[in-house]
């Protein structure tokens, strides 16, 4: 977006709805844009969540698509961490699943969907890869957008191994089948379990509230910060979340990143905090039940 000089059309989601995506709230963003002159190209969803770790309902979902079509708005789905779902009560849907199911096909509305090697339960991170598919595009824009993919000169041969292997995993009757499924189970467990007990712990200390952790690697806690702790923020200069976090890595070495780095509703602050898939490494809460270190 920056190489490109766009400009960015910032949208909240609705906290108190389960961090699911208010079409209102993307109406009046919408609308706001254009009257300033901004022509608005697409919309960009994130399922399941990063940061919030929510996973959307299809009838959310439905709502999307529709108001894409409407719009004329091209949708670009992040669902790079589609694998990582922690609860029964809902799935991860795809968006071209989604689209197909309410009839619209390529004619109807233009949609990229995004995969990588560096998300999901593998979370190979320091091996780039990942794929998208792009639909409901004619074929000039298509050889655009393989020629932009076909720049580097040089392939990145060990992310192109993992992507093979990612699309194409071990299928039952084949040798190594049983091992890698059971510890693809053993990671999702763990990281379930994780899941749950950050959240029931955000959810028993003082001033911190946490939605539950649905899916993603990540939960995104709201915190409730003194006024003192806002005060010093302003004579620093400094957001209060940021200020935050600063503090809690000064004081206990935790690492978790300001809420205002991803944007949210005007006096809130929240922070990000990764699930771990190591147990014995998620227990950070004894460090955050002292708030000595906040003035």
């Amino acid at each position: 977006m920056v190489l490109c000089g766009a400009t960015l059309v910032p949208y909240y989601l609705d906290e108190s709805g389960g961090w699911g995506v208010s079409i209102s709230d993307l109406k009046k963003q919408l609308d706001g844009a254009r009257s300033e002159g901004i022509t608005v190209r697409g919309l960009v969803v994130v399922n399941p969540g990063n940061p919030t770790g929510q996973v959307l309902v299809r009838e959310n979902q439905c709502e999307i698509v529709e108001f894409c079509r409407n719009e004329n708005l091209v949708l670009l789905a992040d669902e790079v961490y589609q694998e990582n779902v922690y609860t029964d009560e809902k799935k991860f849907i795809s968006f071209k699943k989604i689209a197909r199911s309410m009839g619209f096909g390529e004619e109807d509305i233009s949609l990229i969907s995004f995969h990588s090697v560096s998300n999901g339960y593998y979370g190979e991170c320091g091996r780039r890869g990942g794929y998208m598919e792009v639909t409901g595009f004619n074929s000039e824009v298509r050889k655009q957008v393989y020629k932009v993919a076909s720049l580097s000169s040089c392939s990145n041969l060990a992310g192109q191994v993992l992507v093979s292997l990612v699309m194409n995993p071990p299928k039952v009757g084949d040798e190594s089948y049983t091992s890698y499924r059971e510890e693809r189970d053993r990671i999702m467990l763990s990281l379930s379990r994780c899941a749950e007990a950050m959240v029931q712990a955000f959810n028993s200390l003082e001033g911190l509230t946490c939605s539950k952790a649905e899916g993603a690697m990540f939960v995104f806690p709201s915190v409730r910060l003194p006024k003192r702790a806002i005060a010093a923020a302003e004579a620093m200069n400094t957001k209060p979340d940021v200020f935050y976090a600063l503090r809690l890595l000064e004081n206990t070495g935790i690492v978790v990143l300001p809420g205002s780095v991803f944007g949210q509703v005007p006096g809130t602050w929240h922070f990000r905090c990764t699930i771990l898939q190591q147990e014995e490494n998620s227990c950070v809460i004894p460090h955050l039940k002292a708030r000595s270190w906040l003035p």
